[in-house]
């Protein structure tokens, strides 16, 4: 809520302004490649929620070069393996929201999601009351992901 009600939030792509800064908590950056980039997303669905981000501002999959969906897809598998060593879950939910009427928050950047999933994670806070409740904060989420990375998972 903090971010949303900041009134002078930044202006323009999130993905972009997070780039052009070094990699660290106030970008959640948790690793980047020659084309693409992994992120914790900021508002969670889940522990653990990543999203696999191309360099590239571009608005659906078909515009981004086929080396880049390469990576893309290389990144997402590592992103998995990382969230199964740190967090073991059960599934995932793996997807991409593409243009603002399929529920894409940032649309003119195209990226993935990868929820991590345990049987009975909804329950009756998002269920009934439209909450979701994550029992880690995104700073500890965050370290621990980046050791993960780093040691090879």
């Amino acid at each position: 809520m903090k971010y949303i009600q900041q009134p002078d939030r930044p202006k323009g792509c999130i993905f972009c302004l997070a780039l052009a800064q070094p990699d660290g908590p106030e970008n959640l950056i948790v690793h980047r490649s020659a084309r693409a980039l992994v992120m914790l997303n900021r508002y969670p669905y889940n522990n653990g929620h990543l999203m696999v981000v191309p360099f590239d501002h571009q608005p659906s999959f078909e515009l981004v070069d086929p080396a880049t969906r390469a990576e893309l897809m290389e990144l997402m598998t590592q992103a998995m393996s990382v969230l199964r060593a740190v967090y073991h879950p059960d599934g995932f939910n793996v997807g991409a929201n593409l243009g603002a009427v399929a529920g894409a928050g940032v649309a003119e950047h195209v990226h993935f999601h990868i929820v991590p999933r345990w049987g009975g994670d909804t329950n009756f806070m998002s269920a009934v009351g439209e909450t979701r409740v994550l029992p880690e904060d995104l700073g500890a989420t965050y370290a621990r992901i980046c050791a993960a990375w780093r040691l090879g998972f």
